[in-house]
């Protein structure tokens, strides 16, 4: 009759381990992937790395020397104002993220805290 309990203790153990697997392993791999796809979604409308890669093209393939200085000028600006919205998106799910692995401690320690009072 000793089985029971000990069994259910495994159990319970084996929970545990399994959500936190769950939560940090499984969570993080989805919320890269989430933060990759939202990147891919704005390099649609930036193509940052298109622009740089065509940085000393002429703009619209004019050759003039007004078409080459502004050119340069436009794409200077969509590389500054890309790169802009690539450092806000990864400060904001960096922001989200640290949240998320926060939750399950901050949940602890306001249980533990809670217990002791």
């Amino acid at each position: 009759m000793d089985f029971a309990p000990i069994y259910l203790v495994q159990r319970f153990i084996f929970r545990i381990g399994d959500f936190f697997h769950h939560w940090y392993v499984d969570g993080s791999r989805r919320f890269a992937a989430l933060y990759i796809d939202q990147l891919r979604k704005v390099d649609v409308i930036f193509a940052l790395a298109i622009t740089i890669r065509y940085f000393f093209q002429p703009l619209y393939r004019d050759y003039s020397v007004i078409g080459r200085i502004l050119g340069v000028v436009f794409r200077v600006g969509r590389i500054l104002f890309g790169a802009f919205v690539y450092i806000l998106i990864t400060l904001f799910f960096a922001l989200v993220y640290l949240v998320w692995l926060a939750i399950p401690a901050a949940l602890l320690w306001f249980a533990v805290r809670g217990a002791i009072r």
